[in-house]
């Protein structure tokens, strides 16, 4: 244990890299529907390798915290920009609402209790479970002319506190959400049946007959048909049985004909006849080709008609034309011919594929169909995001400099110095230029992987940096705030979610299943929104889910700096 001790000291990044693993290794643990997450087990296996006494390079954690920022900046850039207009401008306001109220309520418990800055931030960031305070206010304490000693003692209790209040935070928000937000609401019967409602209005077909737009977000398929149907007593064109299938309640598509031993590809406008006992393949959702063979004849098992390229294609939302369009006038432009769409994705939170759902710049809508008919759809809706490895690190390099070096720009209020900080300035660049990407996708590309790589290891690598540097003096500062500091996160968590959630409906009147998405989203919790949506059975509260969580991301982060400022 010595050598390995030492050896630590001298390779502090194994110690790191150690943290990450194991941290890892037990955030992915679970006991029924508890998890202490990825964020929290890395803090605390941070703390424990800490105890060795080993120092850490501070340049390390800032890197990598600047990279996290960026990457969130990135990835909700365009929707946060888009919320600032339209329809979205009521839940623009709401999260606002929410953010000042988590705010508030950490100041007041803060005030209050009489607590330092730095237990102030580590409240913020627990009981809000924004890990990314921590950052924020570290380098806004930094900053300010106090003693080097004073300062040592505020940034070492952050992380204490921040621990202690985030395993509420977490899981009292998804329990506040799912099971106290409904009652609040009206009764969960009543908001089941509203939202049952809802979905209804927004599923213009209705899902009997139009089975196209269903809850479920399952995948397209492709199946082979021998045409023996009565139908079929005179020839009929790939249209006529499009309009047959229809009028059934099935949206499919005809996509190949074998006739007299001769495939032939089925294109938009091109007449071509099937007859009885010609072979047909349909597209569509699945839903809508499995059922009554009746209608056509039975499936068939022929792989060389089915041995054709097939494209599934994540296109972003960039055409202004597509603006405000629903998801049903969409399917019945021309160029959509044979393409279905297999699933929305708005600030990486998926909404449900009805078809009353408003279109927005900057949303993902995933299409399936025939390699040509998937080509020529793709730029008539947006952008193309074709599978890569490639990142642009030029973007992201020059965003994160020109970012800092706009944060470190200051005011002077009195003796305070008042600054986004280099952090700040990072989550400022990766929202511009994510919104810049957004509206000219001709450069800065980051893979999904990329970005997901950015977040979660640039997170967790200032984690694991910030719970090894506080190792030692961790058990000290538990016992010194301790019990007391769990119940404050309690009330510092509570309050925003149970205003929010009685503002969401009284002021705001948004409906039940929108307001407890809205509440999730301005808290950033998606742990929370899976409650909601198993609670109530509907995935309707992730369209109140993705323009909040933009806006709540931004804020909750910045507030890392305005805590700070209201302490001092």
């Amino acid at each position: 244990m010595d050598w390995l001790a030492q050896t630590l000291r001298d390779n502090p990044s194994l110690a790191v890299f150690l943290t990450i693993g194991v941290g890892f290794f037990i955030g992915q643990l679970k006991y029924k529907s508890f998890s202490l997450g990825t964020v929290t087990s890395v803090l605390l296996v941070g703390v424990l390798v800490g105890q060795l006494d080993i120092p850490v390079p501070g340049p390390l954690k800032d890197v990598f915290f600047l990279l996290f920022l960026f990457s969130i900046g990135y990835s909700v850039g365009p929707q946060f920009f888009q919320s600032l207009r339209g329809e979205g401008v009521k839940q623009v306001l709401f999260a606002v609402v929410v953010c000042v109220l988590c705010l508030l309520s950490t100041w007041a418990v803060s005030l209050c209790m009489g607590y330092n800055i730095g237990e102030a931030v580590g409240l913020l960031a627990g009981s809000q479970t924004m890990s990314a305070v921590i950052g924020v206010g570290t380098d806004t304490i930094n900053t300010l002319g106090i003693s080097e000693a004073q300062k040592q003692a505020w940034l070492g209790i952050i992380p204490v506190c921040y621990a202690v209040t985030y395993v509420f935070g977490t899981i009292g928000s998804a329990y506040l959400l799912a099971n106290l937000g409904p009652c609040l609401l009206g009764g969960l019967k009543k908001v089941k049946a509203e939202t049952a409602e809802l979905e209804k209005s927004l599923n213009q077909g209705g899902a009997d007959t139009d089975p196209n737009y269903i809850k479920a977000l399952r995948p397209v398929t492709f199946r082979a048909y021998k045409a023996t149907a009565d139908f079929f007593s005179s020839p009929r064109t790939a249209e006529d049985i499009e309009r047959y299938l229809e009028e059934q309640g099935r949206r499919l598509f005809v996509e190949r004909v074998r006739s007299d031993g001769k495939i032939t590809d089925v294109a938009a406008g091109k007449p071509l006849t099937v007859k009885s006992g010609d072979e047909i393949v349909l597209s569509g959702r699945r839903e809508s080709i499995v059922g009554d063979e009746s209608w056509i004849g039975p499936e068939v098992a022929d792989s060389e008609i089915l041995d054709f390229p097939a494209e599934e294609l994540d296109v972003t939302i960039a055409s202004k034309s597509l603006r405000g369009m629903t998801v049903d006038t969409l399917r019945h432009q021309k160029f959509m011919y044979g393409v279905s769409i297999k699933k929305i994705t708005r600030a990486g939170v998926n909404v449900p594929v009805l078809s009353g759902i408003t279109l927005r710049h900057g949303d993902i809508i995933t299409i399936v169909g025939l390699e040509r008919e998937v080509r020529e759809a793709a730029p008539k809706i947006g952008y193309a995001d074709r599978r890569t490895t490639k990142t642009d690190l030029v973007f992201v390099g020059i965003g994160i400099f020109l970012g800092g070096l706009f944060g470190t720009l200051a005011l002077h209020l009195g003796k305070v110095p008042v600054s986004l900080s280099t952090s700040g300035g990072a989550l400022i660049a990766g929202l511009v230029l994510g919104w810049l990407r957004s509206k000219h996708p001709t450069f800065g590309r980051l893979p999904r992987s990329s970005v997901w790589l950015m977040d979660n290891l640039g997170l967790n690598m200032f984690i694991a940096v910030v719970g090894i540097s506080s190792g030692p003096s961790f058990v000290s500062g538990f016992k010194e705030v301790g019990v007391v500091m769990f119940l404050m996160g309690i009330i510092a968590t509570s309050i925003p979610l149970i205003l929010g959630m009685l503002i969401g409906r009284k002021v705001f009147k948004f409906p039940a299943a929108i307001t407890l998405g809205c509440c999730a989203g301005s808290r950033t919790t998606t742990a929370s929104l899976g409650a909601v949506q198993d609670a109530i059975g509907s995935s309707i509260p992730a369209m109140g889910y993705t323009v909040t969580y933009a806006i709540g991301n931004t804020l909750l982060i910045l507030w890392g700096v305005v805590i700070v400022l209201l302490m001092s």
